[in-house]
């Protein structure tokens, strides 16, 4: 709700960066009141991996999800781009490699706004499946859904069901983090994820 950059101090205020940068100077800003986080790569030249997430504190068992969403929107993808938001095991620079995930993405050397789903369980590797939908400069609520059980994760945005995918191998021991990572291979361009909200629900609650 106030301006306030994010910091690589692990888990700070629940919510850390990884910058991979070297001569470039990536923000990671909430601009003010109501503006929701914004992720956005400089203009250098170089490769930049720009991740947030929770330090890699793995916060939630995945069978305990209901679901987690990220209302998101985007600018200046270009075809170096690489957008990835949803939730994963501990972080890597190439987010394919995650050994959980089940993510929504934008291959930018593909389309710079075609809207992909994919998931990984350990066993399965369901990767770059279209939704047929796109993301641009208009806030999207992007879903993942566990109600129906973990053989059947659905990806809905903005309430319309728009994948199914199978994550069936996993058991009670996997902890899983939200993570939303933003890259450029290189180039002078300046591709920017901004998030005016990110929420999860439990399969649980307390009380009566």
């Amino acid at each position: 709700m106030r301006a306030q950059a994010l910091s690589t101090t692990s888990y700070q205020n629940g919510w850390t960066v990884a910058d991979t940068s070297s001569a470039g100077t990536p923000t990671y800003l909430v601009a003010g009141s109501g503006s929701g986080m914004t992720l956005t790569c400089d203009n250098t030249n170089e490769a930049q991996i720009i991740t947030m997430y929770t330090g890699d504190v793995l916060p939630y068992n995945i069978l305990d999800l209901s679901n987690l969403w990220w209302v998101a929107k985007v600018s200046g993808i270009d075809s170096a781009t690489t957008l990835t938001m949803g939730l994963g095991s501990a972080r890597n620079d190439t987010a394919d490699t995650v050994t959980t995930n089940a993510y929504f993405r934008i291959d930018g050397g593909t389309s710079t706004s075609a809207l992909d789903y994919e998931s990984d369980d350990g066993t399965t590797d369901d990767d770059d499946k279209s939704t047929g939908t796109t993301l641009a400069s208009t806030y999207k609520r992007l879903l993942v859904d566990f109600t129906q059980g973990m053989s059947t994760v659905r990806f809905f945005v903005d309430g319309s069901l728009v994948g199914t995918t199978s994550m069936a191998a996993l058991t009670r021991a996997t902890y899983v983090q939200p993570l939303a990572m933003i890259q450029k291979s290189g180039g002078t361009g300046i591709p920017a994820v901004s998030f005016g909200q990110f929420g999860v629900t439990y399969k649980w609650s307390y009380g009566a």
